[in-house]
């Protein structure tokens, strides 16, 4: 036996240790060289480890959700003569399925053999089957249906009330048999109890593993060292929706079409410069607070898998309809499980949105180690004063939360009025 260790590689930088996801072997299964091993989930992404070599699976480290390092035992392979030809034998046999087996060849029955209609006749029923079942005794309306203790406790316990079960004792006494008939003819809680709801005493086990264990521990990273405040401001954006749908009925056959959240984009490139200290990443255990002159927006993804939060790179760089062709790639890519580790990290500064099912008002948990999130709330149509007068206008809220570490109160409402301004007159997005 020719034994060869496969250890967990170094699948990103600085990673010492990655998280089981899911097996695709089991020991004793024959693999071929580059076939899947295993997926792991490092910090940034899940990685598919394909096998070094061919050979039969002798042992295998972890189950998912267990955390291997670097370096450590992941599978043990036997890659002898033996092994490999076993697995040659076994694709040559997948590769070429045997012929069907070429079915036996029936006589045509003798004329005699066909039944006759006396013959086709039910046959006598057993003495047994001739037993006449119990009849139920029938009981007067609203009458108290007479059982035992322990038959009214088996009742309980199943959800049936005996109003509705016949009887077929004595005076129409209800016995476990008539119980047991009762069941098996179809009777259940929802059909015999008129009132109230059968009880539910399953509980559910969930082991939180994979990206949503990842989600939980950053949330509560987040949560546990950073000292949150939330800043709400009410924003009229009727303009900016009257823009918006001008300008995807103009260019809506050859350009991408525009949400709010690539005017939102512009808004923040417009409004970072003045106040720096909100796209920025604190590393609170060194005491350092890295200021970028990039900004490097992330946009807070839901994927059947969980939360992700994509980065569309030097939003500065990029114009309307750019930021919009780079969010719709992105979000594509994330909730298909195709975008590289190298798009899912790296941001400055967080927008979260939940669309049209935004809510009011939210208090949305910052991307750690970024200083400062962006929520979008749902657009609504409200009455209004303007003039003296009442109108109907587009009303939104911009939810925002930061690191009171290092940016000021005072320094937040600021910033988030001046995304009012940007985005209550939005031909200021456009001027330089």
């Amino acid at each position: 036996m020719a034994r060869y260790v496969v250890k967990l590689p170094d699948v990103g930088e600085g990673i010492a240790e990655a998280e089981v996801v899911c097996w695709h072997v089991a020991v004793g299964t024959m693999v071929a060289e580059d076939d899947p091993l295993v997926d792991v989930m490092t910090d940034k992404a899940t990685v598919e480890l394909p096998s070094p070599r061919a050979g039969r699976v002798l042992a295998i480290t972890g189950t998912p959700g267990d955390k291997i390092r670097v370096g450590a035992e992941l599978v043990v392979l036997d890659t002898d003569g033996d092994a490999a030809a076993t697995l040659r034998d076994e694709k040559a046999s997948h590769a070429a399925p045997a012929a069907p087996p070429t079915p036996p060849t029936v006589p045509p029955p003798e004329p005699s053999a066909v039944p006759t209609p006396a013959a086709r006749q039910a046959p006598e029923p057993s003495a047994r089957q001739k037993i006449e079942a119990p009849v139920a005794i029938p009981r007067a309306k609203g009458a108290k249906p007479l059982a035992s203790p322990a038959v009214r406790r088996r009742a309980y316990e199943l959800g049936i009330a005996l109003q509705f079960v016949p009887g077929t004792g004595p005076a129409g006494r209800i016995s476990h048999a008539d119980l047991d008939a009762y069941v098996a003819s179809g009777g259940s809680a929802a059909a015999s109890r008129p009132t109230g709801r059968a009880r539910l005493e399953s509980i559910e086990e969930i082991k939180i593993i994979g990206l949503r264990r990842r989600i939980a521990e950053r949330m509560q990273e987040s949560k546990r060292r950073i000292p949150h405040y939330s800043y709400v401001e009410e924003l009229d954006v009727t303009s900016l929706e009257e823009l918006r749908a001008h300008l995807n009925a103009r260019h809506g056959a050859d350009r991408p079409r525009l949400t709010l959240l690539p005017f939102l984009v512009r808004a923040l490139v417009c409004a970072v410069p003045r106040f720096p200290q909100v796209n920025a990443l604190f590393d609170d255990e060194a005491g350092i607070l890295r200021r970028h002159a990039a900004l490097h927006i992330g946009i807070a993804t839901q994927t059947p898998q969980g939360l992700m939060v994509p980065v569309v790179r030097h939003s500065e760089a990029l114009d309307l309809w750019e930021v919009a062709t780079e969010i719709s790639r992105l979000v594509a890519a994330t909730r298909d499980g195709k975008a590289a580790r190298d798009e899912l990290s790296g941001s400055t500064l967080t927008i979260t949105s939940l669309g049209p099912i935004g809510g009011i008002v939210t208090t949305p948990v910052i991307n750690r180690p970024e200083v400062a999130i962006v929520g979008v709330n749902r657009i609504v149509e409200r009455p209004v004063v303007r003039g003296g007068q009442i109108v109907v206008r587009k009303i939104m809220n911009l939810s925002s939360s930061f690191d009171h570490r290092v940016v000021d109160g005072w320094d937040a409402a600021q910033f988030v009025q001046e995304l009012k301004v940007l985005l209550e007159q939005p031909a200021t997005l456009f001027v330089e």
